[in-house]
Order: structure tokens, then C-alpha cells, then sequence
């Protein structure tokens, strides 16, 4: 097997986004999985999954944010919107980190390949969630719990 990469067909923010319709546009994004919720747009800066729905034309919301504590819930509902949206797709929080475990946990599941694969690539991309152990935590019971489930979720 070839090494794990992220596919190019997820993307997910490194920073904070300035101009979502812009962001999209640059990243050619047909959708776009939004991690946080409206408190985010009350403040300096933020911006509201209203603005993501004007950005793409098809998109969906699963407030992960902090105080939120990623756990197996929210996992299944990431990777429940994902195979819903088409691709290419955005998957932003609010600087990246929450993002980019979303993006390889899912892609890592969809593959079929092992969390070691999937931390390697990560760290390969110095992928912002690298440089929090509870994400690579989250990433690796994810993956665990799921792999079954998902494997059943996608069977022809």
C-alpha cells in the first residue's frame, strides 16, 4: 500500500478565516463542514455558519468548539456530515487544530489504514492538531471505535 496522505479533496483552515466566500472560493471548495458554533460569531472577528451557508452551496454544522470536548459523539457526527457533502469540502474551526484531526481521523477511516499511518502523515503536514496530545488522543479512540462501524456504514 502506498503511504497515507490526505486527499486533496479535504481541506481544512490553518488560521482564522477573514472572508469565508472568498476562502471558499480560493480553496474551490463545494462544500463545507463548519466545527463551530454561533458563539463564534459574536465575537471580534468571528464569523456564523449563516456565512458559510453563503459561501458554498451545500454545507453543514457540528459545533465541536471549545468548551466542547471532542468525544465519540461528535466523531460519528463528523464523519456522518462528510459522507454527506460533496467534495471538495472545507473543514474549518476556528484556527485549524480541531479541523485538521476531524479531516484525517475521517480520511484515515475512509482508507482503511491505521492510526500510526494516519499520525505520520499528520506530523509529515505539521497538521495543527499535532501539537495537542488530547486531539491525537481523540484521533486514535476515534479511529478505534469506528473503523468497524464505519467499515459497515460505507459496505456496497
Amino acid at each position: 500500500m502506498d503511504e497515507f496522505t490526505l486527499p486533496a479533496s479535504l481541506k481544512y483552515n490553518r488560521a482564522k478565516i477573514q472572508d469565508p466566500t472568498a476562502y471558499a472560493k480560493e480553496s474551490g471548495s463545494a462544500s463545507w463542514l463548519f466545527l463551530v458554533g454561533e458563539e463564534f460569531a459574536a465575537m471580534p472577528g468571528g464569523m456564523s455558519y449563516g456565512q458559510v451557508q453563503q459561501a458554498v452551496p451545500h454545507s453543514a454544522c457540528v459545533a465541536s468548539d471549545p468548551p466542547r470536548v471532542l468525544n465519540l459523539d461528535l466523531a460519528r457526527q463528523h464523519v456522518d456530515a462528510l459522507e454527506k457533502l460533496p467534495r471538495p469540502t472545507l473543514i474549518t474551526c476556528r484556527s485549524g487544530p480541531r479541523a485538521s484531526a476531524v479531516a484525517y481521523m475521517y480520511a484515515g477511516l475512509k482508507q482503511g489504514v491505521t492510526y500510526e499511518e494516519v499520525l505520520a502523515a499528520a506530523e509529515r503536514d505539521n497538521a495543527p492538531f499535532c501539537a495537542y496530545p488530547e486531539y491525537k488522543e481523540w484521533v486514535r479512540s476515534s479511529m478505534d471505535s469506528l473503523m468497524d462501524e464505519f467499515k459497515r456504514f460505507t459496505a456496497p
